[in-house]
Formats: C-alpha cells, structure tokens, sequence
C-alpha cells in the first residue's frame, strides 16, 4: 500500500480502486493480468478478499494468472491447484518445480487451466542453480526438457526472465511452441526489443510481463493515465515485432 499515489489513502478499499483504474486505463493494450499473491496474502484473510475483488474485476476475456509459486507434495498441490483453479478461477498458477513431477501433475489435470514453471528467472540469485551444470547441460535446460514430458503447448508455460534475453533463443530452440511469461521488461533492465526478437514465433509465444513500470508510472492523480501510456508503448513495439516475424 505503500506505493500507492500520494493522494489515495493507505488502505485496502483504496488499493482495489487502484487496481480497478489500472485496469481500465491498460485492457485495450493486456491481453493478460498477474496478480502477486504475496502482496496479498501479506495481510491475512482481509488481503485475500481484496484480491478476490481484483480478480473478480477482471473480465474473462483477459488470461489470469496468480503468481504464487506454489509446488509441493501431491496432496498439498491439488489443494493448491483446487483453490487457484476453483475457488479463485484463475487460469493459470507460477509453480516451482524443485519437487518433481507429482508436485506439479495435480495442476496440470485441471482441463483448460495452465501452469507456468520456474525457468530461467530475472532476479540476482538466479545462477546459485538454474545455471549450474546437471548431466553435461545447465540445470534450467534440464527441467524445461523434463517438464515438457509432463505437459503440453496446451496447458505448460515457463516463466523466462527478460534480463536472460541472449539465451531466450536456444530455449526457442527447445520449446518452439510453448509460451513463456516474460517478467523482468522495464523497472528490471529487461529490453522489449531484445526478448522480442528472441522469443516470438508466429503465435507470439510471449507474455511479456512488465509490473511496476506501468503500474507506477505516475504517483499522482494521472496514475491511471500514466499506466495507460506505458502499456501502450510496449502493445505497440511487440505488435511491430510480431508483424516483423509473420512477414
């Protein structure tokens, strides 16, 4: 609540307004929403009625997706599966798959519903692991490779940092139908360019995620259209990418 415009009060009515005018300004430039559960979560079951409203303020026709990074023994995942897919209607879930195959399949039987797998992340201890060698190939390739068994282009995505756009074309290689949620473009240092041209094929294949560069353009009252101008700019620079690719 902290980051909320100066003139709105720090409460939780105020940040489901913000939400509310944020999505308004940028729907005609998203095609996706993701919400962070932590930020949420953070204030007990006050902070999750404030996400279900957010939610619930999202139209169908946008893909929702809960951020969440969840992944744990079978049991535990199909809760985690049931209360993100049932009770919450999200369409798709950030998971962790360091638990192997039965933490992830609960998800993965819920028709129509996606899961989106830790990758190859934008943060500074990404390389602790995911960049460590496993069997003559880096970790991240290796669970890419092992959870694309598990899954398909219709229901598996992988969570790929744009600060790692100059390996975004050897996952291209790998995974060529598959989308990957792109976070890190904007406020990280992630170029939009780059990963574009990286990692779009002719479906797109990107969910390009930029978070506090549109949702902060602005403190003050032109917060909403801030946002708007932003998201704008990314729509236009993907689409002129995209429209490169298909030509």
């Amino acid at each position: 609540m902290g980051k909320l415009p100066i003139h709105l009060p720090k409460n939780g009515d105020a940040m489901v307004e913000f939400n509310r005018q944020i999505i308004n300004a940028t729907l005609p430039y998203s095609v996706s929403y993701k919400i962070n559960t932590a930020f949420y979560e953070q204030y007990g079951a006050r902070g999750w009625e404030w996400m279900e409203q957010t939610l619930d303020y999202l139209p169908k026709s946008v893909f929702r997706i809960a951020d969440a990074k969840r992944g744990d023994i079978g049991n535990t995942s199909t809760m985690y599966a049931r209360a993100f897919f049932e009770a919450l209607s999200f369409d798709a879930v950030t998971v962790a798959p360091y638990m192997g195959k039965d933490s992830l399949r609960p998800f993965l039987e819920f028709k129509d519903k996606w899961i989106i797998c830790l990758a190859l992340t934008s943060n500074p201890g990404h390389a602790d692991f995911q960049m460590q060698g496993y069997e003559g190939k880096k970790l991240y390739e290796r669970v890419i490779e092992t959870v694309c068994k598990w899954g398909n282009p219709d229901n598996l995505m992988f969570v790929v940092g744009a600060t790692r756009a100059d390996y975004v074309a050897e996952i291209r290689k790998t995974i060529p139908e598959h989308f990957l949620l792109v976070p890190g473009v904007g406020a990280q240092g992630g170029s939009l360019s780059d990963i574009s041209r990286a990692g779009l094929n002719k479906d797109a294949g990107l969910l390009v995620n930029s978070s506090r560069g549109i949702l902060y353009a602005s403190s003050g009252e032109d917060f909403a259209e801030a946002a708007a101008e932003e998201a704008r700019k990314l729509q236009t620079v993907m689409a002129q990418h995209l429209a490169d690719i298909k030509h």
